[in-house]
């Protein structure tokens, strides 16, 4: 299998259908991932709960990879994540790109960057148009 093919794979059998036990498969045992969450490496347990905990907030995840490089063990891609808000079903898109790591046909290491501002105000918790209220310098006030 191919680096694109794994990749593919994951984002399918794991995003899409929310198989945790293809993170056992495709996912290094002691492989670690940045950038999932900011300032924090998960290794595979972390990112079964994460995989749980944002499904729990949208449907089925599509992810396309648009652009990828290759070099000896790494694998970069560009990518685009397509869903619908579990709670009324509009829908969200939202890009991202990876840098993997393989080992044979297993991630790794991973690191990942995924706009997560466009899905949260896509998913209604944070204000349309953040990133231009934090540009003039305002603060969203939690009062």
């Amino acid at each position: 299998m191919t680096k694109i093919e794994v990749l593919q794979r994951w984002c399918d059998e794991v995003w899409r259908d929310g198989n945790l036990d293809a993170i056992g498969e495709l996912f290094d045992p002691s492989a670690v991932t940045s950038g999932v969450v900011p300032q924090m490496q998960i290794g595979p347990d972390d990112f079964r709960e994460l995989v749980s905990v944002l499904r729990h907030h949208v449907g089925p995840i599509e992810a396309e990879i648009l652009k990828t490089v290759e070099e000896g063990d790494w694998l970069a891609a560009m990518m685009n994540f397509r869903t619908s808000r579990a709670d009324n079903g509009a829908p969200i898109e939202v890009a991202g790109q990876v840098m993997l790591r393989f080992n044979g046909d297993r991630m790794a290491e991973a690191y990942n960057h995924f706009d997560y501002l466009a899905f949260f105000e896509q998913l209604g918790l944070v204000p349309p148009d953040s990133l231009t209220i934090f540009l003039t310098g305002h603060k969203l006030d939690w009062a």
